[in-house]
């Protein structure tokens, strides 16, 4: 694999398309409102349990909200 790819994320868009705070949607998955932050902001990459919950919060495909970029 290419180390020069980065994993991005549409985690704020799909997050404010369903109305919910940073904290809100950190209150549903069981982390901090500063991890999904760190998400958002990419300081920080999700494990791949807590991307599908993401998903799964978020009612989204995983293709949806994480994807490579170069």
């Amino acid at each position: 694999m290419d180390n020069s790819l980065i994993l991005r994320n549409r985690l704020r868009a799909a997050r404010a398309e369903k109305g919910l705070s940073q904290a809100q949607l950190a209150e549903l998955v069981g982390v901090s409102r500063q991890t999904i932050s760190s998400i958002e902001t990419g300081q920080f990459n999700p494990t791949a349990k807590l991307a599908l919950i993401l998903c799964v919060a978020l009612d989204r495909e995983f293709e949806e909200l994480f994807y490579f970029d170069e």
